[in-house]
């Protein structure tokens, strides 16, 4: 009997024409380790060069895949090291520099985005982390092409409440300096908590300190192919969704790691990780709040939501493992409200809010995400909420983020579009009382007792 059955073949062909299923990003990791130098300008040279020359092919190897195949890859991406670690001496200036340069080799290689502006903060501020945050919101604001984020915690080390003021504050201008674009800046920053060093994703992708000089990581998505599959599953139990789901998975994963071995392959690149996240789109069909309906709930946001929400992210995870070689990155279910079609829509309903969404994060990949807010949110409120959902991640050992745009000029009931697969945001209520005493406090938060495992 064949490995690969017709059925098979005709069912995957089925996910990629009808249910959306694609390879959301094929990313390269490009270690920047060896382009450090003391001078700014030999030191940007440096780093243009090298990933011109690593990623020449990636958007052409990207494209003979999808043809291949047939499987649609829509973003070729590129992380590098952690800016703030190879910026030698340089202050604000020369990491806006440093952030022209990466910019400049994203669109000489045609690349959708680059990752890796990025600081590493959890338990302290070196000179140079401090500087490339200083500089983050004219670096962003200057470019087209680049993300950039800073883990500010781990369950390790604790929480850096420093650096989280710095963070509502950095937000808060970046709002305004791209505020005649929605404030769209701000999707192209990320805090985190747990940072992964081989996530796919943007806007907060990095390539780590411990990953191999360049590798391929590949995040997939078919939100709608678990939707229909949980449709045709009709009226049975959890216990046995739960196996539609994991085999469902498993079925999606195999796709990512194929391409992944072909890309890698094609490349001269180290085999990196898949990452199985479910990654929407606005796209109808293509929702992670309309599986969560299908599996019972009248609109995402009641209660059960939580439940259902870690139900699927489980038998996702539990499916995705058995079909890749390395699992990593996120790889969940995302929950981003921007990019969408029922999270929006749910919020315009009334059926969502702010505190259901956060209460969501302690189960899916990351944290809040794509979230507009009202544009005179106070910085330190921001900082307040950034501080909730890191300390959800350091008290659960995982991986959490925050990713909200407080668009400039707008209210409660206007919305913001960004266009493609960063998508519309309804601009949601935030409880305006306020946190500033606590947040001045600065210091740092202790790791949890349960972070002492040696």
């Amino acid at each position: 009997m064949p490995i690969i059955s017709t059925k098979d073949i005709l069912e995957t062909i089925n996910m990629i024409s009808e249910e959306n299923l694609d390879i959301r990003t094929i990313t390269m990791g490009i270690s920047l380790f060896d382009c450090v130098s003391d001078d700014t300008k030999r030191l940007c040279d440096n780093i243009y060069d090298k990933i011109t020359s690593r990623a020449h092919d990636l958007v052409k190897v990207g494209e003979a895949i999808e043809k291949k195949y047939g499987i649609p890859v829509i973003n070729k991406r590129v992380s590098v090291t952690p800016v703030s670690l190879i910026g030698g001496a340089s202050d604000s200036d020369g990491y806006v520099k440093i952030a022209q340069a990466l910019d400049r080799a994203a669109d000489a290689t045609g690349i959708n985005f680059i990752g890796g502006f990025s600081a590493l903060v959890q338990k302290g501020e070196s000179r140079g982390a401090a500087a490339l945050i200083d500089a983050i919101p004219e670096a962003i604001s200057g470019t087209k092409r680049l993300c950039s984020s800073v883990n500010v915690a781990s369950t390790k080390a604790g929480i850096n409440m420093d650096a989280i003021a710095k963070m509502g504050k950095a937000i808060k201008e970046l709002a305004y300096i791209t505020r005649e674009s929605d404030s769209i800046g701000c999707a192209k920053l990320v805090v985190f908590a747990n940072a992964p060093e081989d996530n796919p994703f943007m806007a907060g992708a990095f390539h780590g300190a411990g990953e191999a000089e360049c590798a391929i990581n590949v995040g997939i998505s078919g939100p709608g192919v678990v939707a229909s599959a949980i449709k045709r599953a009709g009226s049975c139990d959890l216990s046995e969704l739960a196996e539609v789901i994991k085999r469902t998975s498993f079925k999606i994963t195999r796709v990512g790691q194929l391409a992944l071995a072909e890309a890698a392959q094609m490349l001269g690149a180290s085999r990196g990780i898949v990452d199985l996240s479910l990654a929407p789109t606005p796209a109808v069909g293509d929702s992670v709040a309309f599986i969560l309906e299908e599996m019972g709930l009248e609109s995402v946001g009641a209660h059960g939501t939580t439940a259902c929400l870690y139900m699927l992210n489980d038998a996702v995870k539990k499916g995705g493992l058995m079909a890749a070689q390395n699992v990593g990155g996120l790889s969940g279910s995302f929950i981003p409200v921007s990019e969408d079609a029922g999270m929006i829509a749910a919020v315009e309903r009334g059926a969502l809010t702010l505190n259901k969404l956060e209460a969501m994060t302690a189960v899916c990949s990351v944290g809040l995400d794509m979230i507009a807010i009202p544009g005179d949110t106070d910085e330190n409120v921001i900082s307040g909420i950034i501080a909730d959902e890191i300390a959800i991640g350091v008290a659960n050992t995982k991986t959490t983020a925050v990713r909200v745009i407080p668009a400039h000029g707008k209210k409660v009931g206007d919305s913001v579009n960004f266009g493609g697969l960063l998508g519309r945001a309804p601009v949601m209520e935030v409880n305006g009382f306020s946190p500033e005493k606590f947040i001045s406090r600065g210091g740092h938060i202790p790791a949890p007792i349960h972070s002492l495992k040696n």
